[in-house]
C-alpha cells in the first residue's frame, strides 16, 4: 500500500471556500421561496390580493420595574419636551437675533422711562374759565384761568404733579351795587365821592395733585384720568374806578390817559382742596404731546372775617377798615381748562 498524503494548503483553502459557497447559495434560495409567494391566476380570470402580513407590536409589561426605571421615563419625556421644541433657523437668528418670537408693543427704557415704558416725567399748559358756585356765585362771577404744572410718573397709571392755577372773577352787579352804597358812606368817601365803580377779584394757588390714569387707549386716541390735589390759596380782591392821569414824553409832549386807580384791596390767605375728572387725547403713538380738557371742583377753606356791609354800614366810622367781608368768605368755583400734555 501506499502512504496516504495529506492535501496542501492549496487544496485546503479551496475545498473551504467552495463548501460555503454552496451552502450560501442554498440558504438564498429557500428565504427567496418562502418571501416570495408565487402569484396563480384565479379561475374567475383575476389576480388574487395576496394576504397582509400581521405584525405585532410588543407590549411592555410596566408592572415590573426591571422593565421599566425613572431613567428610562426621564429619557422618553426628555424626547418629548425636545420634539416640541421648533428647530432653530440659524440664519434667521444671524440676521432678526433670533429667541422666542414676541407679540405686543414694543417698550423702549431709557434714562427718562419707567420700566413700562412710560416718560417719567411731564408737564402741562391749559387756559380756559372758572364758574363760581355756591355762595361764591351771589358775589362773584365767571372769568378766565390759566394753568402751569409739571412732576413725575411713576407708572403708566399713576403720577404726582405740581400745579400753578390763576382763576380771574369779576363782581357780580350787586357786589358793585353794595360796594358803591358803602364807599359813598359819609365816614368813608362821602356822599357822591363814587359813581363808576369797579374792580375784579382772582385766586392764585399752588397746589400738590396725585393724578390717575384709569384709561390710556391703544397708544392713541381717548384717554381718561382722575386728579386730586391740595394746596395753598391765595385769594384777591381789587376795587377801582376811572381816573385820568397825564404823560408828558422828553420832548415836551403830553398826553392824557384814562385808568383805572384801585381805591380798596382785600386779601386771604387760606388752604383749598380741589378734585376732578379728564379726558385726553393722543393725535399719534409716536408723539408724547395729548391734548387735555378737564374740569375739577375747588373749595377754599378761607375764615370769615368780620366787617361792614349794607346792612350795618350806618354804624361805619371813620376807623373801619373791612368794608368788604365777602373776600374771606370760604370759595367754592369750578375751573373748566383745556391745553397740552407733553
Amino acid at each position: 500500500m501506499f502512504p496516504s498524503k495529506r492535501p496542501s494548503d492549496f487544496v485546503r483553502r479551496a475545498l473551504v471556500l467552495t463548501t460555503l459557497f454552496g451552502a450560501g447559495m442554498a440558504l438564498s434560495s429557500a428565504l427567496e421561496a418562502q418571501t416570495v409567494p408565487t402569484l396563480a391566476p384565479a379561475s374567475s380570470g383575476t389576480v388574487q390580493a395576496q394576504p397582509a402580513l400581521a405584525v405585532q407590536t410588543p407590549v411592555i409589561d410596566t408592572s415590573d420595574d426591571s422593565l421599566f426605571s425613572s431613567s428610562t421615563a426621564e429619557s422618553a419625556a426628555t424626547t418629548t419636551e425636545a420634539s416640541l421644541v421648533p428647530p432653530v433657523n440659524f440664519a434667521n437668528a444671524m440676521q432678526y437675533g433670533g429667541g422666542q418670537r414676541r407679540y405686543g408693543r414694543p417698550r423702549y427704557r431709557g434714562g427718562n422711562s419707567n420700566q413700562d415704558g412710560s416718560p417719567k416725567y411731564t408737564f402741562f399748559a391749559g387756559a380756559g374759565f372758572g364758574q363760581t358756585i355756591g355762595n361764591t356765585w351771589h358775589y362773584l362771577k365767571p372769568g378766565y384761568a390759566f394753568q402751569l404744572g409739571g412732576g413725575r410718573n411713576f407708572s403708566r397709571t399713576l403720577g404726582l404733579m405740581a400745579q400753578f392755577d390763576y382763576d380771574h372773577f369779576g363782581f357780580t352787579n350787586q357786589t358793585l351795587t353794595n360796594q358803591t352804597s358803602i364807599y359813598n358812606s359819609p365816614n368813608v368817601f362821602g356822599t357822591g365821592a363814587i359813581s363808576q365803580l369797579g374792580g375784579s377779584s382772582h385766586v392764585w394757588s399752588f397746589t400738590l395733585d396725585p393724578t390717575y390714569s384709569f384709561y390710556k387707549g391703544s397708544g392713541e386716541g381717548l384717554g381718561a384720568y382722575a386728579v386730586v390735589g391740595v394746596g395753598f390759596y391765595h385769594k384777591t380782591a381789587n376795587f377801582t374806578i376811572p381816573a385820568t392821569g397825564t404823560y408828558c414824553d422828553p420832548f415836551g409832549f403830553c398826553y392824557e390817559y384814562s385808568a383805572n386807580q384801585t381805591i380798596d384791596k382785600y386779601t386771604s390767605n387760606a388752604p383749598g382742596f380741589n378734585g376732578g375728572l379728564g379726558l385726553t387725547y393722543k393725535f399719534s403713538r409716536f408723539s408724547n404731546e395729548r391734548f387735555y380738557l378737564e374740569a375739577r371742583y375747588v373749595f377754599v377753606d378761607n375764615s370769615h372775617r368780620a366787617g361792614f356791609t349794607v346792612a350795618n354800614e350806618s354804624s361805619i366810622t371813620a376807623t373801619s377798615t373791612n368794608l368788604y367781608p365777602a373776600n374771606s368768605n370760604r370759595t367754592t368755583y369750578i375751573p373748566i381748562k383745556a391745553g397740552i400734555r407733553f
